[in-house]
């Protein structure tokens, strides 16, 4: 076929939100150590174009939304040039759902105060957002 495997684009996904969490200043290990995780609920994502072996992608992430318990995720994953340059080919958008868990209980907890602010550094797209390529 010559086109990349459907689950890479949710790989790329956390790579980007990965990436953008290392950019607020917090690792997902910091985050665990404080018995905090973050789980992924939900994910959606619109493939518009095929990437194919070979390619460049680049995967854009940013912050759509905090709640109480939870933050959503947008991503764009594009094919072309890797400093984002015009003519990049849109190949599919994305966004995942997640909520803050107690590690050791597995139940909900609120957002912790001192994580809200670097996640609002990224609402909306026009503010921030991490790449990955």
């Amino acid at each position: 076929m010559g086109v990349v495997h459907h689950a890479n684009y949710i790989v790329w996904c956390e790579l980007a939100r990965t990436r953008l969490c290392l950019e607020a200043g917090f690792h997902y290990a910091e985050i665990e150590k404080r018995g905090l995780l973050l789980l992924v609920t939900g994910v959606h994502l619109s493939y518009r174009s095929p990437a194919r072996y070979g390619d460049t992608v680049r995967a854009a992430c940013w912050v759509d939304k905090v709640s109480s318990r939870g933050v959503t995720f947008e991503y764009r994953i594009e094919r072309g040039d890797p400093a984002g340059a015009a003519g990049a080919t849109l190949l599919a958008t994305a966004s995942t759902e997640h909520v803050w868990v107690d590690a050791g209980t597995r139940r909900p907890v609120r957002f912790p105060e001192e994580l809200k602010a670097p996640f609002e550094r990224y609402l909306p797209i026009g503010n921030a957002a991490a790449t990955v390529d």
